[in-house]
This record gives structure tokens, C-alpha cells and sequence, in this order.
């Protein structure tokens, strides 16, 4: 069973301790971290995370690609971010990158969801066309501004995404070794 983090050890409604049960379900019997108290029962579905290969126009359409200032390394990626209660993805999405780069979208485009287990999440990719002049939050480090034909895409989570934008752009994707 996988171990639940310091947030889920103990029930929410009594204060339990949480317990690995198997209860009958739909599908058929199946093993959750629940509470023997009160039968609480935390799902640990995936979280819906929303991911953007932003196009700058106003820059010849390069890519903005992005190093959260919490990564260890160097790596450079997508601009995500979790959807807020009450909006669209699409309204999630423009927020995001307002919030984080200052850029203003023109258009967005969904390319598609893909699962990243690792993480217990599901991304929910778009091509922004997006400009103005690029001012970074605190949670982001830097940014690099890359020719879509010069990208590499990495195997996990957004590296799909961008992949299948530079599909669609008729790009065959280069691969960062793993």
C-alpha cells in the first residue's frame, strides 16, 4: 500500500487513526485508508493540475519555459498551477499565467490530459498564444525563451504536452535523455 503523507493519518471527522481497510465498493471489494471509527474514507483522487506551452508571439513564437524557485537543479519547464474552486480550466489557466509570468493570452488551445502518477495528479495541457512583458513571480527563479524547432522535451508529466504542440506544429519532438 502506498503510505499516506502527515496529513492523512488520522480521520477528519473523528480524529481516528486511518487504517488501510478493504470495504465493498462498486467495482467490487477494494483497500483505502479509512477510518474504523466513523468509516470515513479518503479517496486520494488525482489532482487536476493545468499546464500551458506558452507561445509568445510578440517574440518571433518562442516558447517561455519556466524553473520553479522550489526545484532542486536547473530544470526548466511548463507554467502550471492548480485550478481554484468556481473556475474553468481555461479561466484557471489565464490566471496562472497572468500570476506567474504577467503575460497576457491572446488565445488557448486544449492539447490534451495526460496522467503523472508520480505525482497523483492529471494534467490538463493548453497552447497559450500569450504576450507582454514577462515579470516573473516569487515562485518562479527564471525563464528561458527557446525556438520551438531548439526545444527538448522531457518522458514525464508536461513533457508530453509539449511534445504534442510541437507535433502539431509539424516538429518532430527532440528528447532530453532520462
Amino acid at each position: 500500500m502506498d503510505t499516506p503523507d502527515a496529513s492523512y493519518r488520522y480521520c477528519p471527522q473523528c480524529a481516528a487513526a486511518l487504517a488501510w481497510l478493504a470495504r465493498e465498493e462498486d467495482g467490487g471489494p477494494k483497500t483505502r485508508l479509512r477510518c474504523p471509527q466513523c468509516e470515513f474514507t479518503h479517496w486520494n483522487n488525482p489532482t487536476p493540475v493545468l499546464a500551458a506551452v506558452i507561445e509568445c508571439v510578440d517574440r518571433e513564437g518562442q516558447v517561455l519555459l519556466a524553473r520553479n524557485a522550489a526545484w532542486p537543479g536547473r530544470f526548466f519547464g511548463l507554467i502550471t498551477g492548480f485550478m481554484e474552486a468556481g473556475e474553468t480550466p481555461e479561466e484557471g489557466l489565464r490566471r496562472e499565467i497572468a500570476e506567474e509570468t504577467s503575460l497576457r493570452v491572446d488565445a488557448l488551445n486544449l492539447l490534451g490530459v495526460w496522467d503523472f502518477q508520480r505525482k497523483n495528479q492529471l494534467i490538463v495541457a493548453y497552447h497559450a498564444q500569450a504576450r507582454g512583458e514577462i515579470t516573473l513571480s516569487p515562485e518562479l527563479a527564471e525563464y528561458k525563451l527557446i525556438a520551438p524547432e531548439k526545444l527538448r522535451c522531457w518522458p514525464q508529466g508536461t513533457g508530453q504536452a509539449l511534445a504534442t504542440w510541437l507535433r502539431s506544429k509539424g516538429i518532430t519532438p527532440q528528447w532530453m535523455e532520462s
